[in-house]
């Protein structure tokens, strides 16, 4: 069978949203009312915020705004992995803020606990596994790169076992595979639509107002207020959290300051048993490589495979549309290199296919801020690293819109703002040449051209 074959069956749809589970809408806003807090935005950002709001202060009224339904974009249609990491990754913090790693590590950790307990404590059936990641090579610089983050992240305090071709495939068997670092503490694996569901009725639950199907239109400042409107009704509130993500920011200032990037994702039948065991993977850890366009791939509840990233793509002008959700060459691309990956599962076949749009920005992890003489707060950026990371983003909304000084808003990490894109054409032509660099630098044994090590210089850069 050819990965077009295995690929011809699949569905057009998101696996995670294609479940009996998912609730039904809730009404949209179609009054002018008042609120403590108004939460624009219904992904995990915008209900971790909601849901921490109501745990901190029982009884303040809290607004949800989403514009379409809870958890139907980039919150359901991820990947499902759950890092503790809040910079993207160990490498990049250390790059950006040495001086704070030790802190940021200990709050990520446990903010990756705290959801685990969340998701025990509000009963939501997402099938938290706490199962470590295990990140593999398959060329030989990406065996040394992945021996100096080893030493680093061991200097550090991080127990990460560094892995040789032989310890590798004897987790995971592929061909491909030439060494691996392995992290069993740092990720867990979760069913993403299930848990922003999940959230929802937590803060419903809590007496949160939830309105589905409600574009907000504008934030504007009246007086002590902020009045947040939708096409039928709206919000005059005391603090505003702005949750959109990769969706255009309702603030001017934040316009350059993130890109909208697609990444595409395959989801296979289950495997049988003997199909299971040809490759392994008892410990059903998450899984990615090592190369700069990289995929990502684990277990499901019922072992199927989910196997995503590679191309990334940015559309001329921010473009979003749910065209851009299906691309068929790219969908063909991750089947090919799916096979590649795993011969010994030639006849395994796809059964659905989507894409979805995140945020990226310069630095690749979340920043944070205010306006509104601090009534607004916005956390966005998390550059396809969020699952665990907006739970930390919620917090820190909530201590900025508070006034507090505390241990989260005396980061540097949190100060700073990433520098921005370019306006268009500019923006368009940097991304494409720095996505074609990338590629080229994973064919040539890792050596960076000059535009890379330029934007490595500079303290910027393209990812997902």
């Amino acid at each position: 069978m050819t990965p077009d074959q295995a690929l011809a069956g699949a569905r057009p749809a998101v696996y995670w949203l294609d479940d009996p589970a998912n609730p039904p809408a809730l009404p949209s806003l179609r009054a002018d009312v008042e609120a403590d807090l108004v939460v624009v935005g219904g992904g995990y950002s915008g209900l971790w915020t909601a849901l921490l709001a109501l745990e901190r202060e029982p009884g303040r009224s809290v607004v949800v705004l989403e514009a379409g339904q809870c958890g139907h974009e980039a919150s359901g249609r991820n990947g499902g992995f759950a890092d503790a990491s809040l910079t993207h990754g160990f490498g990049n913090g250390q790059d950006r803020w040495p001086d704070e790693m030790a802190v940021l590590d200990r709050l990520g950790a446990a903010n990756l606990k705290n959801i685990g307990e969340a998701v025990a404590r509000y009963d939501i059936d997402c099938h938290w596994e706490t199962t470590g990641e295990l990140t593999v090579a398959r060329a030989p610089h990406e065996v040394e790169d992945l021996a100096e983050v080893a030493k680093e992240m061991t200097a550090a305090g991080h127990d990460v076992q560094l892995l040789d071709a032989g310890q590798t495939r004897a987790r995971l068997d592929s061909p491909t595979y030439l060494g691996g670092l392995l992290d069993l503490h740092g990720t867990a694996l979760v069913e993403p639509a299930r848990l922003a569901w999940g959230l929802r009725q937590a803060c419903l639950d809590l007496g949160a107002v939830i309105h589905e199907g409600s574009p907000v239109v504008s934030v504007d400042s009246e007086d002590s207020t902020v009045a947040v409107r939708t096409a039928r009704g709206s919000v005059r509130a005391r603090k505003v959290a702005l949750a959109t993500n990769a969706f255009p920011p309702l603030l001017r200032r934040l316009r350059l300051m993130t890109v909208p990037v697609y990444d595409h994702v395959l989801m296979t039948e289950p495997l049988s048993a003997s199909q299971l065991a040809s490759i392994g993977w008892a410990g059903r850890e998450g899984v990615g490589d090592a190369a700069n366009l990289f995929h990502y791939f684990r277990l499901t509840r019922d072992n199927r495979i989910l196997w995503g990233g590679y191309d990334a793509g940015y559309h001329f002008g921010s473009k979003i549309s749910r065209s851009l959700e299906q691309s068929s060459t790219t969908h063909l691309l991750l089947a090919r290199h799916f096979f590649e990956t795993f011969p010994q599962l030639e006849g395994l076949r796809f059964t659905h296919r989507w894409g979805g749009v995140i945020d990226t920005c310069t630095r690749f992890s979340a920043f944070f801020g205010t306006a509104h003489s601090g009534r607004v707060a916005y956390a966005l950026g998390y550059t396809g690293l969020g699952v665990a990371a907006t739970r930390f983003g919620a917090d820190v909304m909530l201590d900025l819109l508070a006034g507090e000084e505390t241990e989260r808003t005396a980061l540097q990490m949190v100060r700073q703002r990433p520098l921005p894109f370019p306006p268009e054409p500019m923006r368009y032509a940097g991304i494409q040449a720095t996505r074609w660099s990338m590629a080229r630098a994973d064919r040539n044994g890792g050596r960076q051209n000059l535009w890379l090590k330029t934007l490595d210089r500079l303290g910027l850069g393209f990812d997902f």
